[in-house]
């Protein structure tokens, strides 16, 4: 069952239909012309679909298409771009490595396709290879410099004391442009573009400048803010929107003891919000409960449940970058299936765990905001009596342990000062709604964009983010 919470309008519940069994076996053996085109019939000749299943049926068209979209490549392109990295490598070496499931690709149309970023998931699943890269040695010695100040970070961080502190202001700037012919000259553009909430992490926030200058600004404790625009397309041109603005960020680091921990009340809000499923994405499937309880085993301590919990994680699953989200049936199932993940699916796997042996958990996303080095990234936070929602960053953690030490574990109850939050919970309608599925149905980091006619996917536009630290 799903409760439904103020401000917690769900968007993916149609993802719990289930697919008639002829389609998901044509998809299964990657005849997805065929799957689509037997979609469409359904659709336009059986009246007796309930609204659920209609828009389950639409949106597997649109999953199948954007499954292609992430694998662009033949083998023989995959494999002369692969040679751009690695010179020598010969054709079976490369068939050798699609059999180790060291090279992502899938079966489409009886053909094999590759995912867009398989070089990068290559030396993650399999970094012996990063030593045969002409190009990997500058990346790596970057790495370990980045890592290394980032440890003299979380130093710094716990020297300083306990609490939210080391406040800090950055400014940001991000842009949006639709590309050119995207959407026919006077049609309405309808642009959401993620903006930060009000949390404990970033109590300010200030707008300096938006365009166009009309906009709709989402409540400051909104689920998953945005900024909302309507802007005309020009057509052969560009359409641009734009925000600038600045926010305050701070660190947070608390010793705890594990000793003092309270049990909770059941019936708060709290407690109650934040231990149910969430299909499809957070679901009790029989294989996650069995993980869970074997991994807790008799343990009645919430804080240690969470933190056998974060341990199992960074130490079997692998970092890798992950297909579009929208396209993935069950992410939790599949992490701890496929014991592989980036950070937004070992951040899914570790609230699903949680939230099955009763510690309150949910989500947290936006950027990982270092003026240094910054991109898009999610984590997470747990609920422990008596000290309130405390921070875990499974794939940072999981980094850090690996190359670093101990010092990962900072990131199982702490929180570095580099965060820029939009989101705390997945698949949230927008205010105002979107018409069309968006882009990522999960998740809200880079925008989502719409015309009359469809939902405009990341093929129609391009985005920057650029952020600098003022104070």
């Amino acid at each position: 069952m799903i409760y439904l919470f103020k401000g917690r309008r769900e968007m993916q519940e149609f993802m719990t239909i289930v697919l008639p069994k002829n389609i998901e076996l044509l998809i299964s053996r990657g005849e997805f012309n065929k799957a689509i085109k037997i979609i469409k019939n359904i659709l336009l000749s059986r009246k007796d679909l309930n609204p659920m299943e209609k828009k389950r049926l639409t949106y597997e068209i649109d999953r199948l298409i954007r499954i292609r979209y992430d694998h662009p490549y033949s083998f023989d392109e995959a494999l002369n771009i692969l040679r751009k990295e690695i010179p020598n490598i010969s054709e079976n070496e490369f068939k050798k490595l699609m059999e180790e499931k060291c090279i992502d690709y899938k079966i489409i149309e009886g053909e094999e396709r590759f995912y867009r970023r398989f070089i990068a998931n290559l030396f993650f699943l399999c970094p012996k290879y990063i030593e045969k890269s002409v190009k990997a040695k500058e990346r790596i010695r970057k790495r370990k410099e980045y890592r290394k100040k980032l440890v003299e970070t979380l130093n710094k961080i716990i020297l300083s004391g306990e609490g939210y502190r080391n406040s800090r202001i950055h400014k940001v700037k991000m842009t949006i442009k639709v590309k050119p012919n995207s959407v026919p000259e006077g049609e309405i553009i309808r642009c959401w573009i993620p903006f930060p909430r009000k949390c404990l992490l970033q109590p300010e926030w200030k707008l300096i400048s938006a365009y166009p200058s009309e906009y709709f600004l989402a409540p400051e404790d909104y689920l998953q803010r945005t900024i909302y625009f309507e802007q005309e397309s020009r057509g052969s041109k560009p359409t641009i929107f734009e925000i600038e603005y600045e926010y305050k960020v701070q660190s947070y680091y608390r010793k705890i003891s594990a000793d003092v921990i309270q049990e909770y009340d059941e019936n708060s809000r709290v407690f109650k919000e934040n231990v149910l499923e969430k299909p499809p994405h957070i679901s009790f499937t029989p294989y996650l409960t069995r993980l869970a309880w074997s991994i807790v085993g008799n343990e009645r301590n919430p804080y240690i449940k969470a933190m056998k919990i974060f341990k199992w994680i960074i130490k079997n699953i692998r970092y890798a970058y992950a297909y579009d989200y929208s396209t993935y049936l069950n992410i939790s199932e599949y992490v701890a299936r496929n014991k592989r993940g980036d950070c937004g699916m070992q951040g899914l796997l570790f609230i699903t765990l949680c939230r099955i042996v009763g510690v309150p958990a949910r989500w947290q996303s936006g950027w990982y905001a270092n003026p240094e080095s910054y991109g898009m990234h999610d984590w997470t936070q747990f609920y422990v009596e008596p000290y309130g929602w405390l921070y875990a960053d499974p794939s940072f953690a999981n980094s850090l342990t690996k190359t670093m030490g101990e010092i990962g574990i900072f990131y199982f109850g702490n929180i570095d000062y580099y965060r820029l939050i939009f989101n705390n919970d997945i698949s949230v309608q927008f205010t105002p709604e979107k018409k069309y599925f968006r882009s990522d149905m999960i998740d809200s980091q880079r925008g989502e964009l719409e015309w009359n006619e469809e939902n405009l996917y990341y093929d129609k536009w391009d985005y920057e983010m650029k952020i600098e630290l003022k104070v």
